[in-house]
């Protein structure tokens, strides 16, 4: 058996479609939709976010403004930069870069955002919500692969959900939403003693731990829906164990995900692969939240 690969870039497409079609509309009645993300610092994987959002707003018509705070800035600048965003009619969509730097409390930042607003889906209202069913505005990653999944037309109904990693705004909230599709949800984490124990009953397997390749080829079970979260970079190692160097004479790294993609995919019927897996609608899944909001503005 070779699994049939489960990747997210048409279901993107698909609704980055439909955002524009409504951000064109509003348009026309007056009304640009707008996303605003508040930088702190320059980080390059953070810088390299900003970019992509900016790059898919621009594609489907949505506004994108960065508000670009200084490095050493106070934890009240912060809280004040945000409660201006706020108070912004013209602004529907609020998303915070991190990292931040480590003086800062995160957490803190996120709550202040408007819930209305939570263009991420983190606010602790937005994730209650989740308890409730509610999907308008769950956390990007998660409702991205939960998109995914459902993309399938599986009848997820009683079939064993495993879920590795139990993160706040992926783990946590995709077990949620797989139970309201009548799964049998298990979460691991960094304390299940055997891991392969719970790994081999699963239908539906969904990674996402942080830890490149945590998942191989004996812990899966023949037919399963396999979909990997995970982003690791890491560099590429020569027959020797030795870093690869690039032409500037600087290693080379390489993507992988928390799945042994190449073993995995001998017994999984379906799997994400990484890249190309669930990333593609993560950002797209930030956009509709965005838009979910400008509609209900205009109402």
């Amino acid at each position: 058996m070779t699994a049939k690969l489960l990747e997210g870039g048409a279901l993107a497409n698909q609704i980055r479609a439909e955002i524009a079609r409504e951000a064109k509309v509003l348009k026309e009645q007056g009304r640009q939709v707008c996303l605003a993300a508040v930088q702190v610092g320059e980080k390059p994987e953070s810088v390299m976010y900003v970019k992509s959002q900016e790059k898919v707003c621009a594609e489907v018509g949505i506004a994108f403004r960065l508000v670009q705070l200084p490095s050493a800035i106070s934890q009240a600048v912060l809280l004040h930069a945000i409660e201006e965003l706020n108070k912004d009619p013209s602004v529907h969509g609020i998303i915070l870069q991190l990292p931040l730097p480590a003086r800062l409390d995160a957490r803190l930042a996120q709550r202040a955002i408007d819930p209305r607003k939570d263009a991420e889906g983190v606010h602790p209202i937005n994730l209650g919500l989740i308890v409730y069913g509610a999907t308008q505005r769950a956390p990007c990653t998660a409702i991205a692969a939960y998109s995914l999944i459902k993309s399938l037309h599986v009848d997820l109904y009683g079939k064993e959900a495993v879920v590795v990693g139990h993160s706040q705004i992926v783990g946590k909230p995709i077990g949620l939403l797989l139970l309201h599709d009548y799964c049998t949800v298990c979460t691991c984490h960094i304390a299940t003693r055997d891991l392969a124990a719970h790994t081999k009953r699963a239908d539906l397997l969904v990674v996402a731990a942080g830890k490149p390749r945590l998942i191989t080829k004996d812990m899966v079970k023949p037919g399963a829906i396999v979909v990997d979260i995970g982003v690791n970079r890491v560099p590429v190692l020569d027959a020797k164990g030795q870093p690869v160097l690039n032409e500037k004479g600087n290693p080379k790294h390489q993507i992988l995900g928390d799945v042994d993609f190449e073993g995995v995919k001998e017994v999984a019927e379906w799997i994400t692969p990484v890249p190309g897996g669930v990333g593609p609608l993560t950002v797209t899944m930030l956009l509709r939240n965005v838009m979910e909001q400008a509609k209900q503005d205009a109402k």
